[in-house]
């Protein structure tokens, strides 16, 4: 999709593929479960919620898809921090953020305040632990890269499993405010997590590159940085162009299913713990979905393709949520779930490392950030919209054909324009190069010998600057010496001939 780039980790140095990168994977696990799983755990507290306020399924869908809204919405802003500050101190910052607002919520008293606290300001916390934590992740891995994805994405379905039924026990325990309260004290892990991102440190080789940079004037340096902010020349790529566009459409559905399928349990006549239950089923399977899809994306010869196994993955999910959507009964509902936790389970661990595979690690700390506030938008259309139609129906048939066909949808629109214009383009550029080949063999033009010059002046420029760092290096070498002679007869002078007695004689 657009071609595979090249990772050669931050800022030059080599992803280690290990080492403290299993430490790092562990944070990335932990910070993935919260983000995903609670806009959905949080859907257990709905019914309660709804009876305390007066208000209706739009209206408490509107939590899940605030939380999920700020987690992509705020992309930008996470690449533009991260850059700026690194990826350890906004994690932690968020961690303080994500705990705030759950504990804020708690103490709500209407419907408003609850989008506010758990929506805005959880939601924030949640987006500046998950986007640094995927960062840290790329920069770490490269070859195992695929499966290093697909065990952090193992991450949801684990949190899924413990915070669905713990949730609905603190709801009987303490209530839905007591509830509110204690979760928001486990989110300050997210600040465990955060101290684990320790930045890779490249070679010394790199400290020349920093010198002559602030070697640089003010203002040219400065543009270079603003430069490095935010990179909006990803939408160049136009495998980048049809990911987003096929990743927005996908958000559209994707979410619904695990966000109503309680409340669709309920309504079918099952008590609340069996009805929560389903979520932990759900999860169960998606825990062993995801690594298992991250090693077959690993294949030698999956890897390449690895766009079409997403398309296939989205078309899976989509499928299954237009079968569900006949469901009569608690047996078909588990069903259901167990095929939706394996859809669900291979897109969470592809959909990521696709992207990784397109932009690579230089770019991807603001393609994320840029595909992430793309499907912001979708994410505040999706739940909502499917909460208005089932105020609209009274029934949950139509919810899940709705999110159904948008899945489906997304699916066709990647494999297709992947396959129309992606490949168009790599046979157009083929085509072309084989052409210059034939003329240039047939007969040599006045072309072949300006790129001969062009050639011959980019050569004589790098041995040029190469002449030119070589001298900065002899000068700096000069100095260096210069100074350490000045130091040892200070300390001759001052009568110290311990340090060198050879050089005081």
């Amino acid at each position: 999709m657009g071609g595979v780039a090249a990772d050669m980790g931050a800022k030059g140095v080599n992803a280690p593929d290990g080492g403290w990168g299993w430490a790092v994977l562990f944070g990335c696990f932990v910070i993935t479960g919260f983000s995903y799983a609670f806009p959905k755990a949080v859907s257990v507290f709905f019914k309660e919620l709804i009876k305390e306020f007066g208000v209706g399924y739009s209206d408490t869908a509107w939590i899940s898809s605030i939380l999920l809204a700020m987690l992509y919405g705020t992309g930008p802003l996470c690449s533009v921090l991260v850059n700026r500050f690194g990826c350890r101190p906004v994690m932690m910052v968020g961690g303080l953020f994500a705990s705030l607002g759950m504990i804020m919520a708690s103490f709500s008293t209407s419907i408003i305040h609850i989008y506010l606290s758990t929506g805005v300001i959880t939601g924030l916390g949640l987006a500046l632990n998950f986007q640094p934590s995927l960062i840290m992740l790329n920069r770490y891995f490269s070859e195992r890269r695929p499966l290093a994805n697909g065990l952090s994405a193992a991450g949801s379905p684990v949190a899924l499993c413990c915070l669905s039924p713990l949730g609905q026990v603190l709801q009987y325990q303490y209530g839905w405010r007591g509830g509110f309260l204690i979760l928001g004290g486990l989110l300050l892990n997210c600040c465990v997590c955060g101290a684990l991102m320790k930045p890779l440190v490249g070679p010394k080789a790199l400290k020349s590159k920093v010198l002559d940079l602030d070697n640089q004037e003010g203002p040219e340096k400065m543009k270079k940085v603003k430069a490095k902010l935010l990179d909006f020349s990803v939408f160049k790529d136009r495998g980048f162009f049809i990911y987003t566009v096929a990743a927005s459409i996908m958000v559209l559905g994707l979410f619904v299913p695990p966000v109503f399928i309680v409340s669709y349990a309920k309504e079918l006549g099952n008590e609340d713990t069996k009805s929560a239950l389903l979520l932990s089923i759900l999860g169960f399977i998606d825990i062993f979905a995801r690594p298992t899809c991250g090693v077959i994306a690993g294949l030698k010869w999956v890897r390449p393709r690895c766009v079409y196994l997403f398309s296939f993955a989205m078309l899976f999910n989509g499928i299954t949520d237009l079968v569900g959507s006949q469901a009569k009964d608690y047996a078909s509902l588990v069903v259901f779930c167990i095929f939706f936790g394996l859809s669900y389970g291979m897109v969470g661990a592809l959909q990521f490392e696709v992207l990784m595979a397109i932009v690579g690690t230089e770019k991807f700390p603001s393609a994320i950030g840029l595909v992430l506030l793309m499907e912001a938008i979708a994410v505040l259309v999706g739940p909502p919209g499917a909460g208005r139609l089932l105020d609209a129906t009274k029934n949950y048939m139509w919810v899940f054909l709705l999110a159904g066909s948008e899945v489906v949808l997304s699916a066709v629109v990647l494999a297709t324009c992947n396959f129309l214009f992606i490949r168009k383009k790599s046979s157009a550029l083929a085509d072309k190069l084989e052409s210059i080949t034939v003329t240039h063999d047939a007969k040599p033009s006045k072309m072949s010998e300006e790129e001969e010059k062009r050639a011959r002046e980019g050569q004589e420029k790098e041995t040029e600057e190469e002449e030119i760092h070589n001298e900065r290096v002899e000068e700096s070498k000069t100095v260096c010496s210069k100074e350490v002679e000045r130091f040892l007869k200070e300390q001759c002078q001052n009568g110290d001939t311990a340090t060198n007695p050879e050089t005081c004689l």
